[in-house]
């Protein structure tokens, strides 16, 4: 199985629109187990909070649809998602209507397969930006076709900073593997899955249906990256003086390994610097097997 790059990597599909609603954005706080006011408030002047990963409910439409234009079924089976880099502009809001395009930035070799990174571009009604995320897409043993190399980006680390793509934040403190600052133990309960998946609207049945997900070499469902990455910033947020309401302008991570249902993840603050871009809070997650389930975790505040 391969992946050609000269004919994959440029891949546009989009503009896709959607009406946001506030029942939509209380509906993903609350399949995260949110209890904070903010995010069910629709008597607030911008209606209910939107919590910073909401972002992947209006990308992942448009995800499908531009991997069903370049991927055979037998690849997508094998994708797993890797990387995740966002850049919030502001936050949705309820009544915005949001159009987001989808570019495929990259394809590149790497040892367990082929590495994918899409672009997800997000503005309002009046084309002001709302968010930018660089999704990455390791599809296990699937070669790169490169007879033809148009990307010409180096094999980096999260966050990539190959051409056309987000600029790296950089080295942080706290990543050198010393004791943690804290630490928070986060329940997942067996529905889990099923519950988010309403709630964000991402329908993938490796993280609802066993039979697709062994049928995909999974052992079995396992908790969606973006459920395992809001819930990480969850926590980030539920240490800072402002909770839910920090102004938050960037989130990346690199996910590292499966989390089951029912377990609990464990989340470690692993330090925080101050720079010209905002406060950075470097964070990472373990499963329930003390096995690391997301490393190299930043969220970037204003201030």
């Amino acid at each position: 199985m391969k992946i050609s790059r000269g004919t994959t990597i440029g891949t546009t599909v989009g503009p896709l629109v959607h009406e946001i609603d506030a029942r939509w954005l209380m509906a993903y706080a609350a399949g995260l187990g949110e209890t904070a006011p903010e995010y069910f408030d629709t008597a607030r002047a911008d209606g209910p909070l939107s919590h910073p990963l909401f972002p992947v409910c209006y990308e992942w439409p448009v995800a499908a649809d531009v991997r069903a234009k370049t991927l055979s079924d037998e690849v997508l089976v094998r994708g797993v998602h890797a990387t995740h880099d966002l850049r919030i502009h502001r936050r949705a809001r309820a009544a915005d209507r949001l159009y987001t395009t989808a570019t495929i930035l990259t394809v590149e070799p790497r040892a367990p397969g082929a590495y994918v990174v899409t672009r997800f571009e997000t503005v309002d009604a009046g084309g002001g930006p709302v968010s930018t995320t660089d999704y990455g897409s390791l599809y296990l043993g699937v070669e790169c076709q490169t007879e033809t190399d148009v990307s010409g980006s180096p094999h980096l680390p999260l966050p990539p900073a190959g051409r056309g793509r987000l600029p790296a934040p950089g080295p942080l403190e706290g990543q050198g593997g010393e004791e943690p600052e804290w630490s928070v133990s986060v329940p997942i309960a067996a529905t889990m899955a099923h519950v988010y998946t309403e709630c964000a609207q991402i329908w993938n049945p490796i993280h609802t249906d066993r039979a697709v997900a062994q049928a995909a070499g999974l052992p079995d469902i396992i908790l969606h990256g973006t459920a395992t990455l809001a819930l990480a910033v969850s926590a980030v947020l539920g240490r800072e003086p402002a909770g839910p309401a920090t102004p938050v302008r960037r989130v990346a991570c690199r996910f590292a390994g499966m989390v089951r249902m029912p377990s609990r993840l464990t989340v470690q603050g692993l330090g925080a610097t101050a720079s010209a871009d905002g406060r950075r809070i470097a964070f990472q997650a373990l499963s329930g097997e003390g096995r690391s389930a997301m490393r190299d975790g930043l969220l970037i505040a204003a201030g």
